[in-house]
């Protein structure tokens, strides 16, 4: 039996990985006690999620724990010990306004967190490969210093920049405005890397951009483009913080995702670090993104624009994915941002119409 580990189960990435891991043979153990729903109210819920994967991922086991509880994890991985081949580690306090309101339990979740969960991998399955969702906000403000150039409906970084093709893995992470969150995802990405590289550990963090799909419970707080067009089909008001409307970001299908991580675990590294977003193939501005959405749902959005961006918040970002790619040349995305709300739309629409 090869088992494999997924922390935030029911989460968006979480539930990608358990229903593609266990379509491959493994058995999906998964740890997720909603979390989410604490973070941003009940609308935000994984409990839907859990419960279809619970009817149609043959063999998934369910564990309602907190990812922080280190016995009760200790326990999970005594239980499977060396049949444990993967791990991936999707669970966190993923917005960084919500961490500004409890910064102790942002940093518990996302550092202490993972430090249970790579310390759960070294004694009990240390030939386990270890995935970690990390996060572009480790790299804090820095990209808003880049040369930007206002177009039509978009910001964009100039023409003869080394980031034209988007921002690599060797952006500093230092002198910059993290967010607190962004802060607490650093702590848990610099400590991947050190188990992988000190223990020799097959670890890899990747730092995605706007990581999405249908399968996001996306609330005002985390899930732009779910949320987006969720708003937009219900006609609840959507509020766009500063930038003109124009900030730009990369956003990349939980499956393209998902297949990426399949390549790492086919053919693991230590202490990797990848940026992983949808790159040139798949991007959008703000002002785009709410065009597609009301072409797609066929109703206009509710939306009002307030001139002050959040703190931290990147104008531009793009991922340059050319280190994975030189090391996985196989993986190819499947979706770009028009596909990937449409899939959203036709997956949700009916749940979302339902009266609450």
């Amino acid at each position: 039996m090869s088992v494999a580990i997924i922390t935030g189960s029911a989460g968006l990435v979480g539930s990608e990985a358990t229903a593609y891991f266990s379509s491959l043979g493994l058995t999906v153990v998964g740890i997720d006690n909603d979390m989410r729903a604490r973070f941003f109210g009940s609308e935000a819920s994984t409990t839907w999620q859990r419960e279809e994967l619970k009817r149609h991922v043959p063999g998934y086991i369910h564990n309602d724990v907190d990812i922080r509880n280190d016995q009760e994890i200790f326990r999970i991985f005594q239980r499977y010990g060396d049949d444990i081949s993967l791990v991936i580690h999707t669970a966190a306090q993923p917005s960084h306004d919500w961490a500004a309101s409890d910064p102790f339990a942002d940093f518990t979740v996302n550092a202490n967190g993972t430090s249970v969960m790579l310390e759960s991998v070294r004694r009990y399955a240390p030939n386990a490969v270890f995935i970690f969702v990390s996060t572009n906000k480790v790299y804090g403000d820095t990209p808003n210093r880049l040369p930007l150039v206002e177009k039509a409906t978009r910001w964009e970084i100039a023409e003869d920049h080394p980031y034209k093709q988007g921002i690599p893995e060797t952006m500093s992470i230092d002198h910059t405005m993290h967010s607190l969150f962004g802060a607490s995802k650093v702590a848990a990405d610099v400590l991947v890397q050190e188990y992988g590289r000190y223990f020799g550990m097959k670890t890899a963090c990747f730092r995605g951009g706007c990581l999405t799909g249908p399968n996001h419970s996306g609330t005002q707080l985390h899930g732009f483009l779910a949320y987006l067009m969720k708003c937009t089909v219900t006609g609840a008001p959507y509020t766009v913080f500063g930038y003109k409307r124009k900030q730009v970001r990369d956003n990349i299908h939980s499956n393209d995702l998902i297949r990426a991580f399949h390549a790492f675990y086919e053919n693991p590294r230590s202490g990797e670090v990848y940026n992983m977003g949808g790159g040139r193939y798949s991007n959008c501005s703000m002002v785009e993104a709410i065009d597609l959405c009301e072409q797609i749902a066929g109703t206009p959005l509710n939306w009002t624009y307030k001139e002050n961006n959040r703190q931290g918040d990147h104008i531009w970002w793009i991922s340059d994915l050319a280190r994975f790619k030189s090391h996985y040349p196989d993986w190819k995305q499947q979706y770009d941002v028009p596909g990937i709300l449409t899939e959203i739309y036709d997956k949700n629409v009916e749940r979302w119409r339902q009266p609450a």
